[in-house]
C-alpha cells in the first residue's frame, strides 16, 4: 500500500514504537502499523480524528488507549489481531460506524462487552482466544454478516443470537460446544454454520431444518 497524504503504511518496519510525529498527521485515513513490536499506543491517536482503517496487528500490545474509541471516523478496518489483549477500552462502544473488527490471536477469556455496542459491525474475527462464553448482549449486532469464533473454549451460544438477523456464517470450529440454540433456525440468511473439530456436540435433530432451509452445516 503506497503512502500518500491520507494513507500512512509504515508495516514491518521494526519501529519498536510509534514516533510522535505520526499522531501529527491528522489527515490521515488509514494508518497501518502492523509487525512493528509495539507494546503501546500513546492517547495522542485520539488527534487522529479522520481515521478510517487502522491495523494494529502483529505486535505485543497488552492494552489499548481509551482515545481509540473516540476515532468517530474509524469505520471501515480495526485490526487489533495477533497481540497480548486481555480487554478493550469501554469506550469503543462509541465506534457506532465500525464494519470490521478483528481481535483474533490475543488472549481473552471474556468477551469484551463494548463490542455489543458497536452497531454496524459486520465482521467480528475473534478467533484463537480463550474464550468460555458469548454474552446475550452480542444479540445487540443487528447487521452482523459473519462471527468467527474458531479455536476458543466456547460450550454454547446464547439464545439470543436469534437477534441477529443478518447472520450468514458462524465458524465455531475447534471449539467445545456441547449445545447449540434451536433459535439458530430463526437466522433467514444463515448460510453456513461451521462445527468441524467439535467432537463434543451430538448433533440436533434441528440441524436437519437449517438443512432444508438452505443452510450447510459443516461438521
Amino acid at each position: 500500500m503506497p503512502n500518500s497524504a491520507t494513507t500512512l503504511n509504515l508495516w514491518k518496519k521494526h519501529l519498536g514504537s510509534v514516533p510522535d510525529s505520526v499522531w501529527d498527521q491528522t489527515e490521515l485515513e488509514i494508518l497501518i502499523l502492523a509487525d512493528n513490536n509495539l507494546s503501546e499506543v500513546s492517547e495522542s491517536i485520539n488527534r487522529l480524528q479522520s481515521l478510517r482503517t487502522l491495523d494494529l496487528g502483529h505486535n505485543q500490545l497488552t492494552s489499548l488507549p481509551e482515545g481509540l474509541g473516540h476515532l468517530s471516523a474509524l469505520k471501515d478496518f480495526l485490526y487489533l489481531h495477533d497481540n497480548r489483549l486481555t480487554s478493550l477500552p469501554p469506550s469503543l462502544q462509541s465506534l457506532t460506524h465500525l464494519r470490521y473488527l478483528n481481535i483474533g490471536e490475543n488472549a481473552f477469556e471474556i468477551f469484551p462487552e463494548c463490542i455489543s455496542g458497536i452497531a454496524r459491525l459486520i465482521e467480528l474475527r475473534a478467533s484463537d482466544n480463550a474464550l468460555t462464553s458469548l454474552p446475550e448482549s452480542i444479540g445487540k449486532l443487528s447487521s452482523l454478516r459473519e462471527l468467527h469464533l474458531r479455536n476458543n473454549k466456547l460450550s454454547s451460544l446464547p439464545e439470543s443470537i436469534a437477534a441477529m438477523q443478518e447472520l450468514r456464517h458462524i465458524d465455531l470450529r475447534g471449539n467445545p460446544i456441547h449445545h447449540l440454540p434451536e433459535s439458530l433456525t430463526q437466522l433467514p440468511r444463515l448460510e453456513k454454520l461451521d462445527l468441524r473439530w467439535v467432537p463434543t456436540l451430538t448433533p440436533p435433530a434441528w440441524f436437519n431444518d437449517l438443512e432444508a432451509k438452505g443452510c450447510i452445516v459443516y461438521r
